[in-house]
């Protein structure tokens, strides 16, 4: 049931990563879910808005907060067609997101693969318990977007 899970909240995610890239920005959608609640999503939007703090991730989490689920963060899953970058993964480590579920992985940036793991560590103390971590969840539908915004690639 858990995989089965997975692939529907990350399908959400793509449609998410549609939307960015209909706006010129990375194919990037992310939400936070608590059992079968979706408590904020988020569309990346740092190239269309010129602030590049508005990534997925961090716009999911601070969507789940204004929607008044601050507390329940310590229990969500965070869903991601990508693997959250450092910048991410610093604010996810903060809010103490127990589950990172993501599509694809992240080169040299990402908050779990590259050298800069920082989903991964434990070196700092008021971060407590490292996060699950599972990626490939809907990897070719996440490539696939990839393609589309960075034909190079």
């Amino acid at each position: 049931m858990a995989m089965e899970d997975d692939e529907k909240y990350m399908k959400h995610c793509l449609q998410l990563a549609e939307e960015a890239l209909k706006n010129g920005d990375p194919p990037v959608g992310a939400i936070l879910v608590l059992g079968a609640t979706i408590l904020g999503e988020g569309v990346e939007s740092g190239k269309s808005s010129g602030d590049i703090t508005n990534h997925a991730e961090i716009i999911a989490i601070r969507n789940a907060i204004t929607n008044g689920f601050r507390k329940d963060l310590l229990k969500a899953k965070l869903y991601t067609t990508h693997e959250p970058c450092m910048m991410c993964s610093y604010v996810i480590r903060h809010h103490h997101i127990p589950e990172i579920i993501f599509g694809v992985s992240v080169k040299y940036t990402g908050g779990y693969t590259s050298s800069f793991n920082i989903l991964a560590t434990e070196k700092v103390p008021k971060w407590g318990k490292k996060p699950t971590v599972t990626g490939g969840i809907c990897k070719e539908a996440c490539e696939a977007l990839n393609k589309k915004f960075n034909p190079a690639e």
